[in-house]
């Protein structure tokens, strides 16, 4: 079937059971093909049939489910942002106004065990009601305050899917009920439940998992300064310019074809390409490379690049929204919206585990009051302390908080993961195939040699580039510009004739002269003394493109033509080999050109004179023997092979960040980012791993000890509201983990 693909944003999660819920809800919908919930996000990922399903049924089953769905109209915008962190002061406010009436109260409750006194009026001997009273009084504003937790938690329970605030909610819930059963038997004489009040509980867990919630969202901010830093990047207005006059305009309104005037120091606008002017401008924002690039009439500039010294006119290629940045956001939001395979051993254990917990919870407060004959408020301590410690909002954090650091910083790099599934498999890869040209090569050909036999090499330079700069081969730029670089300058040419797939020939101050390959040299009647020189000189340049120079019938010189290895191609393959990955060469080039390039590079494995759809039958072939294969290619050429092999890498300048071929995708045409990738990829999957130990060890120690374990073997026992505390810090302590990613050296 043919599926549409949408984001939501979702209202009302609270933890990994939440996500998990809205997922199974979504999955039993016959048109839905995928569904991902994104915890730190927020947001949906689904995938239906638009023929059976729309928008209005996704989001009413969503609510059906507890929740709240709302389409993302503007994914990917600055304007997403500020809702978040007015969020987070909402929730700051809530923890204020919570605490100015849990501190009076936790006074009131221990501070005469503490040895603080009180006064007369409200003492627990003197008078018991009016202390017990007054608790409640203090309590009810700070349930009013944490009322969300009650509308998030009883629906979720009532619906069959209980969630952490259905924790939050039944633990305090049950405290209050009965500490407001206390104080109604306090108030008729029964003086001995005036031991039987906690109130100071049900407010200071709700009090410190708001203080958990704000620095949680705090953190979890954080992880998202990557976005919002390219979201703020772009510029707001451009300068048009036509009838002679300029005009400041919103960039919504500027068009296609439109010419935009960009000052010094200016953000370029949008994508286009420059038509007069010249200037040099700063493009670290996409590729990451900090020299600012000269740009001339003819060259291509990018919406959110910094303008330098000069001015320049453009015009506009590109519309706004559809800009190379917009591009980089979408790939990036993209690759934290989905999730990487090791999540789904959080999911699976997140979606059985509050109805697990609540029954512990049961089970170990019914055990201590009805087999050890403890009293009910001692059970029902011990149960509440259950609810409320095992939260398993670490677990359903542990993998996306990694995920969103490191797609961010990556993007800083100039390095593009499609997806966290593509992050987490990067590392594992143990073979790398590589295109030649344009990969492992600067893609266009250098003058690599000259050999003169008559003459000097001036004169060579000359006779060539005069009949080059009459014919419209790719390689007569080259030729042309190498004799410029010399001083020397193109003669007049008559009697011009091209040779397909021979050369040129044409006639210079009266004398024939030839310029091409051997064959062409044979057909000419070369002397053989000449023919036997020429290809005797010529195998001291294996894999490189020849072009002989000759004045009549006699041989004056060669001119050797090769692609340049890039700088860091040597170093980056040394590397990959260091790290126990298998380097194999793919080339449309002869045999002698592959062999050239692959003996330069230590290359073993090559296969030289294939097509692009042969490319992707020779990563089939490596699949087959069983090997994880990387292909790295530009992106274009290489579309078959890339998206044959397990995880496509495009290297690119910026301009290929739409390519649907590519699973990751190097903005700067350096291989050594490649090595950065990899590093990058092995580092998040160890911080992942590290918050899903640290989150299952901290539920598999605390649960037992919450349920009283220790202390039926005499040790302590743990107070519900240090139960609080330690759940709402386990949760940031997960996000701060993930944050390490930020500031670790790769």
């Amino acid at each position: 079937m043919a599926t549409k693909e949408e984001i939501y944003a979702i209202s009302g999660m609270s933890c990994a059971a939440c996500a998990q819920t809205i997922e199974k809800t979504l999955k039993q919908l016959p048109a839905v093909e995928q569904a991902q919930v994104n915890l730190v996000t927020e947001k949906l990922t689904v995938s239906y049939d638009p023929n059976q399903l729309g928008p209005k049924d996704i989001a009413a089953s969503v609510k059906a489910a507890g929740y709240e769905a709302r389409p993302e109209q503007n994914s990917g915008k600055l304007s997403d942002a500020q809702p978040k962190k007015d969020q987070t002061q909402i929730i700051w406010r809530r923890f204020v106004a919570s605490a100015l009436f849990t501190l009076p109260l936790l006074y009131l409750a221990m501070g005469p065990m503490l040895g603080f006194p009180l006064p007369s009026q409200v003492s627990m001997v003197a008078q018991p009601f009016r202390l017990a009273l007054l608790e409640l009084i203090l309590t009810l504003p700070v349930i009013y305050f944490g009322r969300h937790y009650y509308q998030s938690g009883l629906r979720s329970l009532f619906k069959g899917h209980p969630n952490m605030d259905s924790l939050v909610a039944l633990a305090t819930l049950a405290a209050f009920a009965y500490s407001f059963a206390s104080v109604v038997a306090i108030g008729l004489g029964y003086l001995d439940f005036r031991h039987e009040l906690y109130f100071e509980s049900v407010a200071v867990i709700l009090t410190l998992i708001t203080l958990g919630n704000y620095f949680e969202a705090l953190a979890k901010g954080r992880t998202s300064t990557a976005m919002t830093h390219l979201m703020s990047l772009a510029a707001k207005q451009a300068r048009l310019v036509g009838d002679n006059k300029e005009q400041m305009l919103p960039l919504s309104e500027v068009k296609v074809g439109d010419q935009l005037l960009v000052k010094p120091g200016e953000k370029v606008p949008l994508d286009g390409r420059i038509i007069s002017g010249q200037t040099s401008v700063d493009e670290s924002m996409l590729t990451g490379e900090s020299m600012p690039v000269t740009k001339a009439p003819g060259s291509p500039v990018y919406g959110a690049t910094l303008n330098g010294e000069g001015s320049f006119t453009m015009q506009v290629e590109t519309a706004a929204g559809h800009a190379v940045l917009d591009q980089i956001i979408a790939l990036v939001e993209k690759a934290q919206l989905q999730k990487a395979p090791i999540a789904r051993l959080a999911d699976k254990v997140s979606g059985i585990f509050v109805p697990l917990v609540m029954g512990l919870a049961l089970a170990s407060g019914l055990f201590w009051w009805l087999i050890l004959q403890e009293s009910f408020g001692f059970s029902l301590s011990i149960a509440i302390a259950v609810l409320v410690i095992a939260c398993p909002c670490a677990l359903g954090l542990a993998t996306p908080t990694a995920i969103m650091v490191a797609s961010g910083r990556a993007a800083e790099l100039g390095i593009l993961f499609k997806g966290g599934d593509r992050l987490e498999l990067a590392h594992r890869l143990d073979t790398l195939v590589f295109d030649k040209t344009g990969t492992l090569t600067q893609g266009e050909a250098q003058l690599s040699g000259l050999k003169v036999w008559q003459g000097n090499e001036h004169k060579l330079l000359q006779l060539v580039a005069s009949l080059e700069s009459q014919a419209s081969h790719p390689l007569s730029p080259v030729l042309v510009a190498a004799a410029k670089q010399t001083g020397a300058l193109p003669l007049p040419v008559s009697h011009f004739k091209n040779h397909p797939g021979l050369g040129l020939s044409g006639q210079i101050a009266g004398k024939n002269y030839l310029v091409g390959n051997i064959k062409l040299m044979r057909q000419a009647g070369l002397l053989a003394s000449d023919l036997t020189k020429a290809e005797a000189t010529g195998t001291a340049y294996a894999g490189q493109t020849l072009i002989y120079v000759a004045e009549e019938h006699h041989l004056l010189g060669l001119l050797a033509l090769a692609d340049q290895l890039k700088p860091d191609s040597q170093a980056t393959l040394a590397q990959l080999k260091a790290l126990g990955i298998e380097v194999v060469m793919l080339t449309g080039d002869n045999a002698k050109t592959a062999q050239a390039v692959a003996d330069s590079l230590g290359i073993e494995r090559w296969i030289a004179d294939v097509l692009p759809d042969q490319k992707a039958q020779a990563i089939n072939q490596l699949k087959a023997e069983g090997k994880l294969v990387g292909m790295v290619g530009d992106g274009i050429n290489d579309a078959p092979a890339l998206a044959t092999s397990d995880l496509g890498i495009a290297l690119g300048t910026g301009t290929d960040v739409a390519l649907e071929s590519a699973d990751l995708i190097l903005m700067r045409p350096q291989l050594q980012d490649l090595i950065t990738a990899l590093k990058l990829s092995k580092k998040t999957l160890r911080v992942i791993k590290e918050n899903l130990f640290w989150a299952f060890i901290y539920n598999v120690l605390s649960i037992p000890v919450a349920m009283g374990v220790l202390y039926f073997f005499g040790g302590p026992l743990l107070n519900p509201m240090l139960a609080g505390l330690a759940m709402a810090f386990s949760s940031i302590s997960v996000v701060l983990n993930a944050l390490r990613l930020k500031i670790l050296r790769l």
